[in-house]
């Protein structure tokens, strides 16, 4: 897998393809729904931005974090959508600026923490590895419904080869915030690059259970950006079937996922 220079690299390529999204719209643009429920592109842009300016904190000031932590935890289950709504106020130009100032500090403060560091976090403390690839998901997949809110194509790129590995690393948390036990047995991942069609593998070749498909698909699939039903994921055994069902790579309680889409 990438290392963490090649991982901050790709988090800032994808900050500023979503930028690139964003940066000329319209104050009604900005306002305007995404595939989100109840959240507009302004949400969007100002969840990065608040997710990017607590992950700035628990690496540079980490008793200010643990006191936010504590804060957070008085509404454990709406301080993140909380959070987005006050973002989502601001000035859009305010916004913006924001993001940027704070995505590129982050960049820089990540590559600095020494090898070995635990950084606090709303879970478990992570390696600087660990939250670089965090955010690199998020904005990924926080683009995607800002690229879809907009009527845009975006091409895909080889940069969600970390998704689709932390999308594999998290297969035992969705077994269990959905309150499931994770199967014992591994499961095989063979997945295809958007960019030049190499395979990407994980877990034992003769394994029973088996998920396959486009890479791209498989990293929408996790993050819940879209239903399996509109996927081309591929699902082999009783226990895979479940977890497609169920996959989710972001922290926090089951995710609502998406509903299928209906053919016109």
């Amino acid at each position: 897998m990438a290392d963490l220079s090649t991982t901050i690299r790709d988090l800032q390529a994808e900050g500023e393809q979503l930028d690139a999204l964003v940066a000329s719209l319209t104050d009604e643009q900005w306002a305007g729904p995404t595939p989100a429920e109840g959240w507009s592109i302004a949400h969007q842009i100002g969840h990065l931005a608040w997710t990017d300016r607590a992950s700035l904190m628990a690496v540079t000031a980490p008793e200010d974090f643990a006191e936010s932590v504590t804060e957070a935890w008085k509404n454990p289950l709406g301080f993140v959508d909380e959070a987005a709504e006050v973002e989502a106020a601001r000035p859009p130009a305010e916004l913006l600026a924001d993001w940027r100032a704070g995505r590129a500090a982050l960049a820089e403060a990540l590559a600095a923490v020494p090898s070995g560091t635990k950084l606090p976090w709303y879970g478990p403390p992570m390696s600087a590895m660990s939250m670089a690839t965090a955010r690199l998901m998020e904005t990924w997949a926080h683009g995607q419904d800002v690229a879809e809110a907009l009527g845009v194509d975006v091409a895909p790129t080889n940069r969600v080869r970390s998704i689709a590995h932390l999308g594999v690393r998290t297969r035992d948390f969705a077994y269990a915030v959905n309150n499931l036990t994770p199967p014992a047995e591994e499961f095989r991942y063979e997945l295809t690059a958007p960019e030049g069609g190499e395979v990407w593998t994980w877990g034992p070749e003769d394994a029973a259970q088996r998920i396959t498909g486009p890479a791209v698909d498989f990293c929408l699939l996790v993050t819940q950006r879209a239903n399996a039903a509109d996927l081309d994921v591929t699902a082999v055994g009783p226990d895979a079937t479940v977890w497609i069902g169920i996959a989710q790579v972001f922290a926090g309680p089951p995710g609502a996922g998406r509903d299928p889409k209906v053919d016109a």
